[in-house]
């Protein structure tokens, strides 16, 4: 056979074996489709389970005991100085008198304190008090360590806290407006509206913004100092009383309540009602800023005394503290003590206001230190447990006190020479314990070496949902950095099956073979 004539038998027969070979194969990947569809037709497969979100490896969980913004640490009594040495049974006698209103609170009034940090855990004590009259010294002293634990508790990045005093200042005045008397003393205006809260309530919150509503539903910032003072509130019949002097009002505003005396010999006692919303500047600090007075020297007599030489300057001086105090009339004698925020009549010498923002009252509290109670120079012991039964709107801050002196012109000298550190420990009902609770917090897992840290740097899940993170990010974190723990590389989803589309089968056609 020639040449030609092989090579075209030769590309004939591997023409009939390819052509062979397709059909055969088209007719294999039919029939195992084919297949397929029967066994899925006759067995079905469970869905499978979706993968449980995973959770971090160092859980946000909720601490036994917080307060923002505070450091504390947990004592015991022998580290309590000069515990031994305090009148227990006289401080046994205020937190006895704030355990009646603690004892009368309801459900409603519990659920309120709860987001503090020792919530309603205070009428568990309360409770035992009710039915222990005690006359005795040491078994008073037995009761505080029996129900509680002392907790050393100062600012954040502050070793001391910080106290103040205060007193119910007694002062002259008039029902009417006289050339003498013409200070008016204002009650709680009906325009005076705080978010929340019903004009009408009977406790206003001592911080935040208030309002003035103007028409129905427009609200403004209330007037500050300046304004009331300028008149803005004068004829709608909110004066109270009428005093002689515009210093004396101030003074009773920073105390928070005052005695009245009438020339009749008639007295009104004045308690705390509202505030206009400014935020207190203390006048004492803005004299030693501007060099008028050094701070060493700084009480509330020089200030008096300031003010009394120099009347345009004083009423400058008032009006950089925008905030002005609204008050209400309360039945009392002269003989009670002025009702602090709890409800109750206050305890000179007992008897503290906190910032109730994070505070319960009715909390004891052991106050440790110096203080110039003797005179100004004096350095006199101070070690007493203090209960809290009243606020103030400049009292701000976890370990920030103003301590009640009683009423009088010799209280007031006393309370206006107190600017001072001192050492806070908070009595803490055995309940909420912070040792006891934070011993049965789980421990959390092991801490990664440095080198798996860096090839897996864990974040905030919920942060890379926001912001997916890049690897050059993760290789820019700082050596030192302390990084959000977040779960472990997840395993990945079982690959889906996705049943393919059969497409229509086209109509052969008819062609001339060709040889």
């Amino acid at each position: 056979m020639a040449p030609e004539a092989r090579i075209k038998a030769f590309l004939k027969t591997s023409a009939a074996a390819l052509c062979a070979g397709v059909v055969a194969l088209s007719s294999f990947s039919l029939g195992a489709e084919a297949a397929r569809r029967h066994y899925r037709s006759h067995h079905h497969h469970p869905e499978l389970p979706a993968v449980p979100a995973r959770v971090l490896p160092y859980p946000q969980l909720p601490l036994p005991f917080e307060i923002p913004g505070a450091q504390y640490l947990p004592l015991t009594w022998a580290d309590v100085k000069g515990w031994s040495d305090d009148d227990h049974l006289a401080a046994y006698k205020t937190f006895r008198a704030s355990c009646r209103s603690i004892n009368a609170q309801t459900a409603a009034a519990e659920a309120k304190i709860e987001y503090k940090a020792l919530g309603a855990s205070l009428s568990e004590p309360c409770r035992i008090v009710k039915s222990l009259e005690l006359t005795d010294d040491a078994r008073a002293k037995a009761f505080f360590e029996e129900n509680f634990a002392p907790l050393r508790v100062s600012r954040l990045g502050e070793p001391d806290g910080f106290v103040t005093g205060y007193y119910e200042p007694v002062l002259d005045g008039s029902r009417t407006q006289t050339d003498v008397y013409n200070v008016p003393v204002y009650r709680r205006p009906s325009n005076l509206f705080v978010r929340g809260y019903k004009q009408d309530s009977v406790s206003l919150p001592n911080k935040g913004p208030v309002y003035r509503k103007v028409g129905r539903r427009k609200l403004v910032p209330y007037y500050d100092r300046g304004e009331i003072e300028d008149g803005k509130i004068a004829g709608r019949g909110l004066e109270i009383a009428w005093l002689k002097d515009p210093t004396d009002l101030l003074f009773a505003q920073i105390q928070g309540s005052a005695r009245i005396k009438f020339d009749d010999g008639t007295t009104v006692r004045l308690n705390y009602d509202a505030y206009n919303g400014y935020p207190y500047t203390a006048v004492g600090r803005v004299l030693i800023e501007r060099g008028i007075i050094p701070k060493e020297e700084m009480s509330m007599q020089k200030i008096r005394e300031w003010m009394a030489q120099n009347p345009d300057g004083a009423k400058e001086l008032r009006r950089q503290n925008r905030s002005y105090i609204f008050f209400r009339e309360v039945n009392l004698s002269d003989k009670d003590e002025a009702v602090g925020a709890q409800g109750i009549p206050l305890t000179a010498g007992r008897s503290i206001a906190v910032d109730k923002s994070l505070h319960v009252y009715g909390t004891p509290f052991f106050i440790e230190g110096e203080l110039p109670i003797d005179s100004e120079r004096a350095k006199t012991p101070f070690h007493r447990l203090m209960i809290a039964q009243d606020t103030g709107s400049a009292i701000i801050g976890p370990a920030r006190a103003d301590l009640y002196f009683g009423a009088g012109q010799e209280a007031g000298r006393v309370s206006g020479r107190l600017r001072h550190a001192m050492h806070f420990v908070m009595l803490v009902p055995k309940s909420v314990d912070p040792v006891a609770r934070g011993a049965r917090l789980p421990v959390p897992d092991p801490r990664p070496s440095e080198r798996i840290a860096k090839l897996f740097p864990q974040t905030d899940p919920a942060k890379d949902s926001a912001k997916p993170a890049t690897p050059a990010a993760a290789a820019t974190q700082p050596k030192g950095d302390t990084v959000a723990a977040a779960s472990a590389v997840p395993l990945p989803a079982p690959r889906p099956v996705i049943e393919p589309v059969r497409e229509p089968r086209r109509p052969a056609k008819n062609r001339p073979h060709r040889q």
